[in-house]
């Protein structure tokens, strides 16, 4: 037999004044077991209150040798963005790297084919995905890419093009500034300063008993997925709790930057057109800003998406809420038309955005 199991609880000890959020978080055990996620972990922040847990079936089909909690880690995917990009701004504050000097000034451009047009990217160009490059110019987790040639796809600052390969050419320049790797910079940047301590880019010790496995479409158990090398783009593992805490108060509030960057952060810097020789519907509203995209001036967001471990957060500064959550399988973004349409209110087109 299937048992469904809801666990959730309230930070502050209120619950969220609105009540379509307390509907929409209500519809979350329906919504996993619709679309059969084996565990999806939620947070949800507001100044009326908190309310966080997880959503879990337990049966034989979805055998987890972990236990499943708030505790557990799942994969961020590309939530591992949005920190990145904090860590540049904040990097950019200090004077230590500068947003409109090109990359190159930094570090190698050895991998690219074209290298005067790699020599016009830009950190501001990383981190808002114009730099014309594809997403991987090989699986960035096996052993040829390290190594592989980048080969652009557009020219550089011509169009919205989403790219990983951007985020690794950006953080090889801010570990050479830094002298650390990536996940020492994130800890002392990110990481300690918000509370965050089993987030990581790198795989820990403690991952071993308590990082979660992803199923596919088909329900089959894919394991832990543990990568080769840390990467700002896509390796960032965490949980509901600590990386709300890292959108509440470096993102939403700001903590840790100036109100100027903090301003920039928020800057629509392209209309983010996700094909650009397919312009569709759903484009017309999203932006990309610098790390994170946004519906208009209305909602901020980012999605994450690593096969089978896929993730979303929101933030809508005009009322100071927030939500993210985390799932295990590749069906976890199925249920988000119906949700964020109970959640705001809006029909917000990231589902399509995302999956057209």
């Amino acid at each position: 037999m299937v048992l469904l199991v809801s666990l959730s609880g309230c930070g502050t000890q209120r619950q969220p004044v609105n009540p379509r959020v307390v509907a929409a978080l209500d519809s979350l055990p329906a919504l996993v077991a619709e679309n059969g996620i084996p565990a999806l972990q939620y947070y949800y922040f507001s100044p009326q209150g908190d309310r966080h847990g997880i959503v879990w079936w337990q049966d034989e089909a979805f055998a987890i040798d972990q236990p499943v909690n708030e505790q557990s880690i799942f994969q961020a995917a590309s939530l591992s963005k949005p920190v990145f990009a904090y860590i540049v701004m904040r990097m950019a504050d200090r004077g230590e790297i500068d947003l409109d000097r090109p990359v190159a000034d930094y570090t190698d451009i050895d991998r690219f084919d074209d290298k005067e047009m790699a020599r016009r990217i830009t950190p501001r160009i990383v981190l808002s995905h114009r730099t014309g490059l594809p997403n991987w110019a090989a699986g960035p987790s096996s052993d040829e890419w390290p190594a592989s040639r980048i080969v652009f796809k557009y020219p550089v600052d011509s169009c919205f093009a989403y790219s990983g390969e951007g985020y690794a050419f950006l953080q090889r320049a801010v570990e050479a500034i830094a002298g650390e790797p990536l996940d020492a910079v994130a800890r002392r940047e990110v990481f300690e300063p918000f509370d965050m301590p089993t987030t990581s880019y790198a795989w820990l010790p403690a991952y071993d008993s308590i990082a979660l496995p992803g199923f596919n479409r088909e329900g089959e158990n894919r394991g832990q997925g543990r990568h080769p090398r840390a990467n700002s783009a896509y390796t960032l593992r965490t949980n509901a709790t600590e990386y709300a805490r890292f959108l509440r108060r470096g993102l939403l509030a700001g903590e840790g930057l100036s109100e100027a960057a903090h301003r920039e952060m928020f800057t629509h810097q392209v209309h983010a057109r996700r094909y650009a020789e397919n312009p569709r519907a759903c484009d017309s509203t999203v932006y990309w800003c610098l790390g994170f995209g946004a519906v208009n001036d209305d909602y901020y967001w980012h999605w994450g998406d690593n096969g089978n471990f896929k993730a979303l957060w929101l933030l809508h500064p005009a009322t100071k809420e927030g939500f993210v959550y985390f799932s295990d399988r590749a069906t976890g973004h199925d249920l988000l038309d119906p949700f964020l349409k109970q959640l705001t209110g809006e029909d917000l087109p990231l589902n399509d955005w995302i999956r057209q």
